[in-house]
């Protein structure tokens, strides 16, 4: 973990060819900030982290024996999965929750919360993926864990998990394939949400290298406990070491992006 806590990286071979991340790992606020004004009751909600997924994210790394980068600050800060220029980055309201400390945000105190969080979460994850691209000898294979809840504004959500995507489904494919074959699964397909997000992190490090990715969504009440942890790392894990032994997975491809053109001059932190 670095000095300031912006982000946690989980070692593991960098030989292996395979990164995980968790944007969404934690709901950490630095002190500063109090409670962003919000009761604490708001901090166990999947407004401020993506409940299940630092357990998740441990176990897998640790059973896979590959690298991992997770954030550690809470989306209600700064959410590491948009883009500098999204205007969705710092959430005013979220869910029906107001953010007293959001709103009104100086352009100052905008700038600086990219700046002290956001910007050394994506060096992290850069440095990470060029160090399993250098070590391995080949583009890695990135796979980005984050969790969502059983229903919206009341209407229950019947997937399991869904996978998230752009348009390189070199990675989508199989990944659903394998755990719609575990015959107990509904697998959503770039729903409840779709997965191109221009600016987002696999946008960013992925889409724009030609590097193959894929975003898995696993509910919240299947891994909100450490059952459901377990069982699902399990599940998990032989299927990702499945993907990663696949070389059409470990070469430089460029998709075009739904988003639109790609921007004349890479992203960096």
């Amino acid at each position: 973990m670095n000095d300031h806590s912006v982000f946690e990286i989980l070692d593991g071979r960098h030989d292996s060819g395979l990164v995980l991340l968790a944007d969404h790992a934690t709901n950490i606020v630095p002190g500063q900030y109090g409670r962003l004004g919000l009761p604490e009751s708001a901090f166990g909600r999947h407004i401020a982290y993506d409940i299940g997924i630092e357990a998740l994210t441990r176990r897998l790394s640790a059973q896979l024996g590959v690298p991992a980068v997770m954030s550690r600050f809470s989306r209600l800060l700064i959410d590491p999965n948009r883009g500098e220029d999204d205007p969705t980055i710092i959430m005013r309201i979220s869910d029906g929750a107001i953010i007293p400390r959001n709103h009104p945000i100086s352009a100052e105190e905008w700038q600086y919360r990219i700046e002290t969080y956001h910007r050394p979460y994506h060096q992290a994850v850069a440095d990470v993926i060029a160090q399993v691209a250098e070590t391995s000898g080949k583009a890695p294979l990135v796979l980005s864990l984050h969790s969502y809840t059983p229903a919206w504004k009341g209407v229950p959500r019947p997937w399991h998990a869904a996978v998230l995507w752009d348009t390189d489904d070199r990675a989508v494919r199989p990944l659903i394939a394998a755990l719609e074959g575990e015959g107990d699964l509904l697998i959503g397909d770039n729903e409840p949400y779709d997965g191109a997000l221009k600016g987002d992190t696999l946008y960013r490090h992925c889409m724009t290298a030609g590097i193959a990715h894929a975003l898995l969504e696993v509910r919240q009440d299947l891994i909100g406990h450490d059952e459901g942890v377990e069982a699902w790392a399990n599940r998990l894990a032989p299927i990702f070491a499945r993907l990663n032994a696949d070389p059409m997975l470990h070469e430089y491809r460029i998709h075009p992006s739904r988003t639109g053109p790609y921007p004349a001059h890479p992203i960096t932190p």
